[in-house]
């Protein structure tokens, strides 16, 4: 996994839900953009689970990535 390839389905639009599956078989949901921010060595992400818990992932041990629920993502209103 790169960090280009993983930069193109977070910056998506409209933004499509997704899940990380990890090396050791556990799997992180990205549920909406905010969830997530690349770290500065941009070899590592960092994401935001329940209440003020949060998970650094280094991209060597994503495995894949899974785009959609099976729910469409909501389209974002423009302001006038």
């Amino acid at each position: 996994m790169t960090a280009d390839q993983l930069r193109e389905v977070h910056q998506t639009r409209p933004f499509a839900t997704f899940s990380l599956q990890l090396a050791d078989g556990n799997e992180v949901q990205i549920p909406h953009r905010e969830f997530m921010m690349f770290m500065r060595d941009r070899r590592s992400i960092m994401v935001a689970m329940s209440g003020t818990t949060y998970k650094i992932i280094d991209l060597m041990h994503i495995t894949s990535i899974q785009v959609g629920n099976g729910k469409a993502a909501k389209p974002r209103r423009r302001r006038s």
